[in-house]
């Protein structure tokens, strides 16, 4: 194993840089076996590894460890002999016939012809990129991404094959299509391809039913009342509702991002105040609108967006406005209603107990990018609480975010890729405001400047190999207008980052509305304390050769 450099990306991950995708898949598997100190997650990438951590103690720690890792001796175990069974009827294979100078039938038989291992997850649960044993079928991706690429889809992009465990966009070549389940969440693992794993395609003739994946909105909430069981019933939903706790870490090799809620500050605010523990269930809501009426006398709490709270009877009778950031009564048959927020944008009702959906990978959490989780909720739909024994003190009252100003100030800590600009960019990127579109959502806060400002400009051409991302990434696209990636980013991605939002600064990102200003200001990783231009750039996460590293 050979690692080229090491790059912080945040406070509390680490981008390890290695010299071949072998050494990325002997570090991975290090690293999934036996787990450094306070190591969270490990995602590999094209020539990367990202690994993410509980702290910045535990980061700075791993920067003086992970260059004198022996992998040598130890031989990585042997992933699992997957055979994909293919219908060569893709859209794309003449055409990439033509791109490769083989034909159709060459194209065949050269993606048959060879044995793919499977690197790194993908942007979607079960997507894994495979590489192969020689650069016959390297095609660019189309010009001109489709809006929907059907679930079981064979396709090329670059030096890369994988499978589309489900609908979803995409610009990779289409060679055929497979029955093969990609993701089942009924299957340990769920992902038929892990990294690793080695993966033979066979043509068949044969036309190949594809399986759709089981709809995750099956695991959610049951729509009407279980006998003898205490709850919630969603009267109105809002624009967006959400089943929310702190996530599921530790599956972003299967491309199954952290997710949970956006804000993690109000989340374990709300869940306090009504003597819960800090991961309980909750519902996040997104601008207002969310009604919940009461079966069975409850203990709620809102937190977050500062918003305003009624509660009526059964003939809709105001009874009495309830204070945010404080444990209130809601008495059977009552109706809790949260109206439009005047600050933030995201609401989080916490009631005793929790909300007792089913788990999905150890998580409640909805993620609304892949699918996992509950569904979103809807009128009509009955949320279970969890039964609540013995003495659970109830939180003391607190304040909520703070009031909205003219600009939102995030500390970021420049890097993994800050060095895909040149200075002036990195001055630029905290010397001017810039302003949340109305684009934004829980993958992403998407950035413009200011009417009179500069967008961002790479100095590097082309695209940057894929490779993990953190929440709180500041990803730059070629249209130079920074994405800031929330609960539900991918795991992996292409842009180059060249800052990442300090995790306790995430809360803030979270409730920015569309229109607000945002100002960032560069502080040290390993302190937080902040730099001045003189010393920006010294701290930045440009590769460095770790000593102690092999040649």
């Amino acid at each position: 194993m050979s690692i080229t450099g090491l790059r912080w990306a945040g406070p509390r991950a680490v981008l390890v840089e290695l010299d071949n995708l072998a050494s990325v898949l002997a570090l991975h598997h290090r690293l999934q076996a036996e787990p450094l100190p306070g190591q969270v997650d490990a995602i590999a990438g094209a020539a990367t590894v990202l690994v993410r951590f509980a702290s910045r103690f535990h980061t700075g720690a791993a920067r003086e460890l992970i260059p004198h890792l022996d992998l040598a001796v130890r031989g990585r175990a042997a992933g699992s002999e997957v055979t994909i069974e293919v219908v060569y009827d893709g859209e794309d294979l003449a055409e990439v016939g033509r791109l490769t100078g083989l034909g159709a039938d060459g194209v065949v038989a050269a993606h048959t012809g060879q044995v793919w291992t499977g690197a790194f997850g993908g942007f979607a649960p079960g997507f894994t990129y495979l590489v192969g044993e020689n650069d016959l079928l390297h095609v660019p991706r189309r010009s001109s991404p489709r809006t929907a690429v059907p679930a079981g889809s064979v396709a090329l992009g670059g030096a890369f094959s994988a499978v589309y465990p489900r609908q979803s966009p995409g610009g990779w070549q289409l060679l055929g299509h497979t029955g093969a389940v990609m993701w089942d969440l009924d299957r340990e693992p769920p992902a038929l391809v892990r990294p690793g794993d080695t993966v033979r395609y066979v043509a068949v003739r044969e036309s190949v039913v594809v399986q759709p994946a089981r709809d995750t909105s099956e695991r959610t909430a049951e729509q009407t009342r279980p006998a003898g069981v205490s709850g919630l019933v969603v009267e109105a939903n809002g624009l967006q509702s959400l089943v929310q706790d702190l996530g599921r870490p530790g599956f972003g090799d299967l491309g199954v991002s952290v997710s949970g809620a956006a804000d993690h500050r109000s989340t374990r605010q709300a869940n306090r105040l009504v003597g819960n523990q800090p991961g309980a269930a909750v519902v996040e809501n997104l601008l207002g609108g969310l009604a919940v009426r009461a079966q069975e006398d409850q203990v709620l709490a809102v937190a977050g967006a500062h918003a305003p709270l009624e509660i009526r009877d059964g003939a809709r009778t105001l009874l009495r406005r309830p204070a945010m950031f404080a444990p209130f009564a809601l008495l059977d048959g009552e109706t809790l209603t949260i109206g439009a927020p005047d600050t933030g944008v995201r609401s989080y009702l916490a009631v005793r107990g929790g909300v007792d959906v089913a788990p999905v990978l150890g998580s409640r959490s909805s993620d609304s990018m892949s699918g996992i989780g509950p569904a979103p909720l809807s009128a009509g739909m009955f949320l279970p609480v969890a039964p609540v024994s013995g003495v659970h003190p109830v939180g003391i009252p607190e304040d909520g975010i703070a009031g909205a100003g003219t600009t939102t100030i995030l500390r970021v800590t420049l890097g993994p890729r800050d060095d895909w600009f040149d200075a002036e960019g990195i001055r630029l990127l905290s010397g001017q405001q810039w302003r949340v579109t109305e684009q934004s959502n829980r993958i992403g806060v998407r950035l413009a400047p200011p009417a009179e400002g500069t967008a961002l400009h790479r100095t590097r051409e082309g695209e940057l190999p894929s490779e993990g991302a953190v929440a709180g990434a500041l990803q730059v696209p070629p249209n130079g207008h920074p994405v800031l990636f929330l609960a539900d980013h991918p795991v992996t991605g292409g842009y180059p980052v060249i800052a990442v939002v300090v995790p306790e600064d995430l809360p803030a990102a979270a409730q920015l509305p569309p229109g607000q200003q945002v100002a960032f200001t560069v502080v040290n990783p390993r302190t937080l304390a902040r730099l001045n231009q003189d010393n920006l750039l010294e701290f930045g996460g440009s590769s460095t050769a770790p000593e102690g590293s092999q040649p």
